[in-house]
């Protein structure tokens, strides 16, 4: 007894190794005493064990922990109170010796935990004593973990039983049981990656909360009270990589920086910043914040610090989380230290066992420190050394291990790079048969997207190259798997689905309308995703074409099957996402209203808040500091707030749209508008939708009561479209007054007329559709950008060169849904009117002054109000705005490249009047706007042309019926001559009881007319002018 107690102030092995051989001598040989102070055979026997259960624990000696086992087990079934020994000290004994045989891997986990199980609910009863043993149930709940770190088993009751075991000792509340609640929660948090079960996360957050209750009997331990910030991290690191919403990225993100923050532990400094790093880079991924770059870069370099300042040594690389992270830093470093750290894990290798938990991490290590070195000197040597550790490390590691995708996933890296190095066939082979094993994988049975998802890029690369159709359908296969995945974010999804539906309709196969179906079902929840609309702008871009195209594609193939009807549907939903997100915030509800006015109150204020939210500026991604304090203790930025109120709401708002459409009537309640309501958009004349396509373009002409016309297209009308885009886009780089742009636009027309008109007016003259009728343009794509108001000169017999408008009176609608609702009626329709003027002349614009004067004429027809140079702000021009059912604005128009919701009017001292702030207003008596200005209906460079992301549609879609509006730069003589044609061809239209904002499509017509008939007017200053609206 006396070397074990040694021992334990020693921690010498020599002192410990001489207590179990006198253990061992006292037990075999015949007592040489009988003094009442020496130990009977029975005690020596558990003083064995238990030197034992510490020679095991601290010197990985495996074999120990069996013959303590044995020992403590045989110890149980003798009658303990006669040899002085008690009971509980044995059981308490045998629960921790399991322990930390299942922590060495040397027995049968499954087994241990089922007998500590056991073992543990011999201590529970009715009643608390005073000596409970605590420590049995950490030992327990410590072991749980380890098993539960190590295997990946289908087979979960014996943790099941040792957690239930748990809960009723946390439910008996005995004194000191913060470490037994710590662990439970712990437990709780593992079994949670496993199952994605959210009960189990809400469970593991309640017991984290509980152990900090004053109310708990004992106070928390420092140790608990410690880790209990990590295991808050964890939790909310880990329901952000199992379900990928959002909001639950945006909490762990700020868990780890607070943790960050208040940590001064080197090691833990370098696992939380490394988890930042990962974390921030995926906010990057999905949101292209500058901000986020700027944090991510900040993480990393901060990595790259803390590593180069260890030896090599303590040196943590190889434990980083993101392979995309560990590259980096690895990468960072300088060649020689690279090279020091090779030999130096090598010589440390060889002096390893195998099979050990150490030998397995140098495997790792070593093939990710070749991977750097081949960085550094583009070597396939050195990638060849890191494939062999990298296997090396996979063989090391056994099928039931639970981060098995671990070692898969290092091996499909390096292989990857050794294939796009080298090229060969054998590196992209072995690459598939990784992806199959790593679908295997119980781990990733739950949520294989992103398996699933490397898996296909692998066997689409080796159909390429090799023309083999099996690699094809398996692709397709797995794909069709993966878009139904609902633990995947639904952007990722959404651009799956549309690679989907491409590669079965190269094949012809027969999940071609499936992808669709998905791809459209998935279109408006991958833009909601973002919290703002400019940040969905931003992300629709990023998607690339493939997406953006998708409803384009999709209408196509549906015109293809004869489903006329469904293909309107289609592109109605799958244009101007953003315009139509917004109009479905302010839906009216008025049968809502009459029914359940509590209902109708919170589904109108939550819309109010989503619309405020989603319209507004995109707040800071980083956190806000004084001094390099940061202000709030949450460690959550602006951003992250928004995204957390954003996606409640959204939530929120989903569940009462569904409690909604339960009610009688109004099942229908804010779905995609049937073909029945769209059509109801050519109430006043027909709407022409071009479908520009790929896989084969259509013209589809809309009218009130029948159903849609379509009009057959050459198999060379995509491409010839395509070129009379590029080839006006190009000679605008000459200016818009130059020989060439004026050249180029003629031809431009010319082309228009041959490839869409003429098909067109023969239709309409066939289906009886006369002259001079109101025609409404809803283009796609490429259309968007070329003026089809203007298409000509058509052939005539006159001296005068006849135009598209010449024939009929043509308006544009970015969607059959806006057209519909510009046609609401107000009460004042028909009542005098009054007008808005904004103009804002200077020595660019002299011009104006001579529009002021013009629209200042109109009175006493109707009551002008205006705002005029230095009157003429933001808030002043949208106060105006409310109270004026016309506007007519006489400034400059601005256009930002790529940033469509940063076009704006210039107004006084150089401030400006944006997009957004005019969508933010809501004008319900607006009736008319004429925007003479630059850029008003011109798509800027970058942006989604199907999105109509201009000054004409906010102003649509801010409430005003009609809009004329300007393709590209106007000629500033042309305001003042323009505005007297139009409003005098306005005001005395015969049609008195049409409403003025339906006859102003007519008037535009006449007042261009009249501007084509001056002496020196060029072919671009009258076809600039446009009309939108009803």
């Amino acid at each position: 007894m006396a070397r074990f107690e040694r021992h334990k102030l020693s921690q010498q092995k020599e002192d410990l190794d001489k207590s179990i051989l006198h253990h061992t001598e006292a037990i075999l040989l015949p007592p040489v005493s009988r003094h009442k102070l020496s130990l009977n055979i029975v005690q020596h026997l558990f003083a064995l064990a238990r030197a034992l259960l510490y020679r095991s624990e601290n010197f990985e000696q495996p074999e120990d922990i069996k013959y303590s086992i044995e020992y403590l087990r045989h110890l149980r079934g003798l009658p303990l109170d006669s040899f002085g020994l008690s009971r509980q000290t044995i059981t308490t004994s045998l629960i921790r010796a399991l322990g930390i045989q299942i922590k060495s891997e040397a027995g049968d986990g499954t087994q241990d935990v089922n007998e500590m199980v056991d073992l543990c609910r011999e201590f529970l009863g009715p009643n608390i004593s005073a000596d409970f043993p605590v420590g049995a149930f950490v030992s327990m709940g410590i072991a749980v973990i380890a098993e539960l770190n190590r295997e990946w088993l289908v087979q979960s009751l014996y943790h099941d039983k040792a957690i239930e075991c748990l809960r009723e000792v946390a439910k008996l509340c005995p004194p000191s049981s913060h470490h037994i609640l710590y662990g439970l929660a712990h437990i709780l948090l593992l079994r949670f990656i496993k199952t994605h079960s959210n009960k189990d996360y809400e469970e593991a957050t309640a017991l984290s909360k509980r152990i900090l209750d004053p109310n708990q009997p004992g106070e928390c331990p420092d140790s608990v009270r410690e880790l209990l910030p990590h295991l808050a991290g964890a939790l909310a690191f880990a329901r952000s990589i199992v379900f990928e919403s959002p909001e639950y990225s945006e909490v762990a993100i700020s868990r780890f920086r607070t943790l960050l923050s208040s940590s001064a532990n080197r090691e833990l400094r370098f696992h939380v910043t490394d988890i930042l790093a990962g974390r921030i880079r995926e906010r990057l991924r999905h949101y292209s914040l500058d901000d986020s770059l700027e944090e991510a870069n900040f993480y990393t370099s901060q990595l790259v610090d803390l590593s180069s300042s260890q030896s090599l040594e303590n040196s943590r690389e190889h434990l980083l989380q993101s392979d995309a992270v560990r590259d980096w830093v690895l990468e960072s470093y300088p060649i020689e230290r690279t090279a020091k750290k090779i030999q130096y894990l090598e010589e440390l290798l060889s002096n390893t066992p195998l099979g050990t938990r150490h030998h397995k991490h140098l495997l790792s290590e070593l093939e990710g420190w070749y991977k750097s070195k081949y960085y550094h000197t583009n070597d396939i040597s050195d990638l060849k050394e890191s494939i062999k550790y990298s296997r090396l490390s996979l063989d090391a590691t056994h099928s039931s291990y639970q981060w098995r995708s671990n070692p898969l996933g290092s091996l499909r890296n390096v292989l990857l790079l050794a294939f796009k190095k080298t090229g060969k066939i054998s590196y992209l082979d072995e690459l598939i048969t990784i992806g199959y094993e790593t679908l295997e994988l119980e781990s990733t049975q739950i949520a294989p997207f992103r398996a699933i998802q490397t898996l296909v890029l692998s066997l689409q690369t080796r159909e390429q190259l090799l023309g083999r159709r099996e690699d094809r359908l398996e692709a397709i296969r797995l794909m069709s798997m993966a878009i139904d995945n609902q633990y995947a974010m639904e952007p990722d999804r959404f651009r799956l689905s549309c690679q989907l539906a491409i590669l079965a309709r190269n094949t012809s196969h027969s999940t071609t309308l499936t992808a669709y179906k998905t791809a459209m079902s998935l279109v408006q929840n991958s833009l909601s995703f973002a919290p703002t609309v400019s940040i969905q702008h931003t992300r629709l871009v990023a998607l690339g074409e493939n997406c953006q195209t998708m409803p384009l594609d999709y209408a196509s193939f549906q015109i293809k099957l004869g489903q006329f009807e469904e293909a309107v549907e289609t592109l109605e939903q799958g244009r101007a996402l953003l315009w139509s997100e917004m109009r479905g915030l302010r839906t009216p509800i008025v049968q809502l209203v009459e029914e359940d006015p509590p209902l109708a109150k919170r589904f109108a204020e939550i819309n109010q808040e989503l619309e405020a939210l989603t319209i507004s500026v995109t707040p800071s991604a980083l956190l806000e500091t004084e001094d390099g304090v940061a202000q709030n203790g949450d460690g959550m930025d602006p951003f992250g707030r928004l995204v957390v109120k954003q996606r409640k709401l959204v939530e929120e708002r989903d569940a009462l749209i569904s409690q909604i459409r339960g009610r009688p009537g109004l099942e229908g309640f804010l779905k995609t508008p049937s073909f029945t309501t769209l059509r109801s958009a050519a109430s006043r004349g027909p709407v022409i939708i071009i479908n520009h396509c790929e896989w084969h373009s259509d013209i589809l002409i809309i009218f009130h009561s029948s159903l849609p016309c379509s009009i057959s297209t050459a198999d060379d009308f995509y491409d010839r479209a395509n070129k009379l885009r590029d080839e006006l886009v190009e000679a605008r780089k000459h200016g818009l007054d130059s020989v060439e742009y004026q050249d180029a636009l003629s031809s431009v027309l010319k082309g228009l007329y041959e490839l869409v008109g003429k098909p067109v007016i023969m239709r309409l003259r066939l289906l009886g559709v006369p002259e001079q009728s109101r025609i409404w343009w809803c283009p796609t794509s490429v259309f968007c950008f070329l003026p089809l108001h203007a298409m000509g000169p058509i052939p005539s017999s006159g001296n005068r060169d006849r135009y598209f408008s010449d024939l009929y009176i043509p308006s544009y609608t970015p969607s059959l849904s806006a057209l519909i609702e510009s046609r609401k009626a107000s009460p004042q329709m028909l009542e005098k009117p009054s007008l808005l003027l904004v103009a804002q002349p200077d020595d660019y614009l002299p011009g104006v002054k001579g529009e002021i004067k013009a629209i200042r004429s109109l009175e006493p027809r109707i009551t002008v109000a205006d705002l005029v140079s230095s009157e003429a702000t933001p808030s002043s021009v949208v106060e105006g705005l409310r109270g004026s059912r016309f506007a007519h604005f006489a400034c400059h128009g601005v256009l930002e490249t790529g940033k469509p919701f940063e076009a704006s009017f210039k107004l006084h001292g150089g401030s400006r009047l944006t997009l957004l702030d005019i969508a933010r207003s809501r004008l319900p008596d607006a009736e008319f706007a004429f925007l003479s200005c630059c850029h008003a209906a011109e798509i800027t460079q970058d942006s989604i042309a199907d999105e109509a992301l201009h000054l004409t549609a906010a102003m649509q879609y801010c409430g005003f019926r009609s809009v004329v509006g300007t393709m590209w730069e106007m000629a500033d003589v042309d305001g003042r001559d323009l505005a007297k044609s139009f409003y005098k061809s306005l005001f005395s239209s015969q049609e008195t009881s049409v409403p003025y904002y339906e006859r102003s499509a007519g008037a535009l017509r006449d007042a261009t007319q009249k501007l084509r008939e001056e002496r020196g007017i060029t072919l671009e200053r009258w076809v600039n002018f446009v009309h939108y609206g009803a």
